[in-house]
């Protein structure tokens, strides 16, 4: 309500600024002092551009599609056109077409290779649909050819590099590295990674060659709207080891050192130094454990102060295999977790309770003018067959309950509509 009342507002400012470009026009055309009809004129140009530009950010904001965790590696990468050495070094697994066995037995054989767009299933058609200016993901996988495997890590995620054209099948246009899979294989995965992703002409953050390449921020224009800028940071409580942490001489990923105000401090002079008025800045961190909708007080704490001091406008959170709670704090986004995307985790008991074959297409639309939520709507979406496809009634109606459920203590909550799709709604 208070968000209508504001663009009700506009409404009447700009229209009251066009009506008085109108009668400055008429005074013109019967105008005799030429100079002074130029000068006037020149005016009213000005002017009556400045007022297009602002109702078009008013009636026209920037939609920017989120998903969390985007794991094509392992079994994923074997079922995709280019499959890379299946050998992994896990201690009951040892090689990635165990996991391809295990999804078939559980839900049906998949027909292989897939095309590189197979992995998206039903996303394509609603990205389609929504066409959003901007896509992210979590891209939680080395993408290499590399052998060179992290020994203290159990689990390692590689793609093979051929098989980027899956990436590039839903027209990604940012990948976030600072994950906890990104290094499984050595220094050498991920220099192949960003010289592959690089080559896919698809923009990345979060790791680099040191810490200034993994600290830089992806600028996105959109053209006749603006920018999106994206920063990429990971916590150790997601699974980073310390010491993938990129330095000044070493390579890693962009790697909180906490989450205090000191380190808020820090990120608002990165912020500071590229964000200019109508930008739309993106935190993408990678926090928490896999399984619990529990969000530490510190990580709200965080998020808080990103907006308040940081100049942050959305929180997009990952490392939760499941959805979590939303919350809208001062008209600005924080999803603490986005759930798991695309992964090869079908068969694999234990965490059924958590649903984590049921995910979200988030699309969030934000006004350009005040950088406030226009509206955030989300596509409930099933994992099955290693691909994701629109989700029934009844899974939907669980999304929303649980959303629901989890969005009390932040004052949100969801409403699904006839066509399964479900929007947000905040205090």
């Amino acid at each position: 309500m208070v968000y209508f009342l504001t663009m009700r507002g506009k409404v009447i400012l700009y229209s009251i600024t066009v009506f008085f470009i109108f009668c400055l026009s008429v005074k013109l055309s019967s105008g005799e002092d030429v100079a002074k009809r130029n000068k006037w004129a020149h005016l009213v140009k000005d002017t009556g551009k400045k007022a297009a530009d602002k109702l078009s950010k008013v009636f026209n904001p920037i939609t920017i599609f989120m998903c969390g965790d985007v794991m094509t590696g392992r079994g994923i990468d074997q079922v995709l056109p280019h499959p890379g050495d299946p050998l992994i070094h896990e201690p009951y697994m040892k090689s990635a077409r165990g996991y391809v066995e295990i999804a078939e037995k559980a839900n049906g054989q998949i027909q292989k290779p897939v095309s590189f767009s197979y992995i998206w299933g039903d996303a394509i058609k609603e990205l389609e649909r929504v066409a959003p200016d901007v896509r992210i993901i979590n891209l939680e996988t080395s993408v290499t050819k590399s052998n060179d495997f992290w020994e203290s890590k159990e689990i390692h995620y590689r793609m093979h590099p051929e098989n980027i054209p899956t990436i590039k099948a839903a027209k990604i246009d940012y990948c976030s590295l600072a994950n906890n899979h990104v290094l499984d294989w050595e220094y050498s995965g991920l220099t192949e990674t960003l010289e592959t992703l690089k080559k896919a002409n698809i923009k990345s953050g979060g790791a680099g060659e040191n810490l200034i390449e993994a600290e830089i921020p992806a600028v996105i224009e959109v053209e006749g709207k603006g920018r999106v800028i994206v920063f990429s940071y990971g916590a150790e409580t997601s699974g980073i080891p310390f010491n993938w942490a990129a330095l000044k001489d070493k390579a890693g990923v962009n790697l909180l050192k906490d989450l205090s105000d000191k380190t808020v401090r820090q990120i608002k002079k990165k912020i500071w130094k590229v964000k200019k008025e109508g930008d739309i800045v993106v935190a993408s961190i990678h926090w928490g454990g896999n399984w619990g909708f529990h969000i530490p007080p510190e990580q709200i704490e965080f998020a808080h102060m990103l907006i308040d001091d940081a100049a942050v406008d959305i929180i997009h959170g990952h490392s939760s295999h499941h959805v979590k709670g939303i919350e809208v704090y001062k008209d600005k986004p924080i999803i603490y977790g986005c759930g798991d995307f695309i992964n090869d985790y079908e068969g694999i008991g234990s965490y059924e309770d958590f649903r984590d074959d049921l995910t979200l297409m988030y699309f969030v639309s934000m006004d350009l003018s005040t950088g406030k939520l226009v509206h955030l709507q989300m596509t409930p979406m099933q994992i099955k067959q290693f691909k994701v496809n629109r989700a029934s009634r009844a899974d939907s109606l669980w999304l929303r309950d649980t959303l629901n459920r989890e969005g009390k203590e932040f004052g949100t909550r969801v409403e699904l509509n006839r066509d399964n799709i479900l929007m947000l709604q905040w205090d």
